[in-house]
């Protein structure tokens, strides 16, 4: 028997082609346990260091000391993509996890969004936010610890707040308004402009400064890095370098059930086509299947969590069963986790999956809410909204510099915390420099300004 699951590796990517996966080279490479969670917790091999990372280490540390969380491996897609598996693991497991990575690995390829995301940013992120790192411990050097770590704490706290609709590297919103132009058929303004050329001349030559923004602006990260008053230019570097990364990571987020989903249901196909993987590595790489895409995430206390790698794998398998291949390749190719969840979710899935809308009550008792699908799907694919975050824009800069935030409540659906966001406004303000408030509702529905200086004020 084989002991070495690297020398599977070049055998499953062969069956893989034969099958028609295309991806670009991944690099696999076996760490330690404490680095794989380093990873799972940075987002990324190396990265801008923060203290928020430290407490997500903690928390994933102690889920995994309970049992309740075990990672296998990590994947950056990119060209080449990297592929970081637990040196803990068995072969069977490792076997399994490489099918898992290919799967991955032309999911990120092939799919539109992902494609789009890197163009606009990198396919080597890995190297780039490398860079990023070291940069910040240059300034780190330049500037100080406290100074660099104020910046960190104001772009990583609005890090969800892109706007993956507009371009990666975006032109400055346009000073003047636009002139407009002299309507031909109005004969009273052109006898009236003939009069005095002069005065002609005088109105076409006076600018009206364009209000800022001249629309509310989604992409909080990288308005505040072009329009902040007084920003230095290596502040400025860190909000666009942090802006960057979550292009990255947006597609990642958003497409989360049908890549798990993806990605499982070819370590399934590839284990069944794989003949030439000893029959114990097989048998232990199918248990560990089913560990993976059980209904439930793990624990009894997550039997209501929806589980996204049993999720996905379940509608690709009835995709391909119902049109075929080639229609999954479509589908993979164009879908996001919203349209594949309302496209391809049907009553008769949810109903053999067991699933339901349901909400916990006060004293601790879980109530069914419903089981209508259009209900089920979008109680699935609420918190993906916006990259998980409430819908915050910059609505306009006033005279004296105020930056006016405004939390779009009607399509939001979603209530604030007051401390939290003051929170956030604080950090805010700390590289505006201007006073910041944010508009939103109370909890009685009504009209309330949140500013960083107070709770709130009416």
């Amino acid at each position: 028997m084989t002991h070495d699951w690297r020398e599977h590796v070049p055998r499953l990517e062969n069956l893989a082609r034969t099958l028609g996966l295309d991806w670009s080279p991944v690099i696999f490479e076996a760490v330690p346990d404490s680095f794989m969670t380093e990873i799972a917790v940075y987002g990324l091999p190396v990265r801008m260091p923060h203290w928020s990372f430290g407490a997500r280490y903690i928390y994933q540390l102690v889920q995994r000391h309970m049992g309740y969380s075990r990672l296998f491996e990590v994947v950056f897609p990119g060209n080449p993509g990297h592929a970081y598996l637990a040196s803990s693991n068995g072969i069977a497991d490792n076997i399994l996890v490489t099918a898992h990575v290919l799967g991955h690995a032309d999911f990120s390829k092939n799919n539109l969004l992902f494609r789009r995301c890197q163009e606009q940013g990198s396919e080597h992120i890995v190297e780039h936010a490398a860079s990023h790192a070291r940069q910040i411990e240059r300034d780190i050097e330049t500037y100080g610890q406290s100074a660099v770590e104020r910046v960190l704490d104001a772009a990583l706290s609005l890090e969800q707040y892109i706007d993956h609709d507009q371009a990666l590297r975006r032109e400055h919103y346009p000073e003047y308004v636009a002139s407009s132009k002299l309507r031909v058929d109005d004969v009273f303004r052109t006898r009236f402009t003939a009069l005095d050329a002069g005065v002609c001349a005088a109105s076409e030559s006076r600018n009206i400064r364009a209000h800022l923004p001249p629309h509310p602006e989604r992409d909080l990260l990288w308005f505040i890095a072009t329009y902040a008053p007084e920003m230095e230019s290596w502040e400025r570097d860190i909000f666009l370098a942090v802006r960057e990364e979550s292009f990255y990571f947006y597609p990642v987020y958003a497409t989360q059930i049908m890549n798990e989903g993806w990605a499982s249901y070819w370590h399934a196909r590839l284990l069944r086509e794989a003949d030439f993987i000893p029959q114990a590595a097989y048998l232990d790489a199918i248990k560990c299947h089913s560990d993976v895409v059980r209904p439930i995430a793990a624990g009894e206390k997550s039997s209501l969590a929806v589980n996204p790698y049993h999720l996905g794998f379940s509608l690709w398998e009835d995709i391909v069963k119902r049109w075929g291949i080639d229609a999954a390749r479509q589908i993979r190719r164009e879908d996001d986790d919203f349209s594949f969840l309302r496209n391809h979710l049907t009553l008769d899935l949810a109903t053999d999956m067991g699933l339901f809308r349901y909400q916990r009550e006060q004293n601790g008792q879980v109530k069914v809410v419903s089981g209508e699908i259009e209900a089920l799907r979008e109680g699935l694919l609420i918190d993906k909204y916006n990259f998980g975050a409430p819908r915050v824009s910059v609505i306009e800069v006033r005279s004296d510099g105020t930056l006016v935030l405004q939390h779009d409540t009607q399509l939001d659906g979603r209530g604030l915390d007051v401390e939290r966001t003051r929170k956030v406004l604080q950090y805010v303000k700390s590289v505006w420099r201007r006073p910041v408030l944010l508009k939103t509702v109370d909890a009685a529905s009504q009209p309330v300004e949140v500013s960083a200086d107070s709770a709130a004020a009416a």
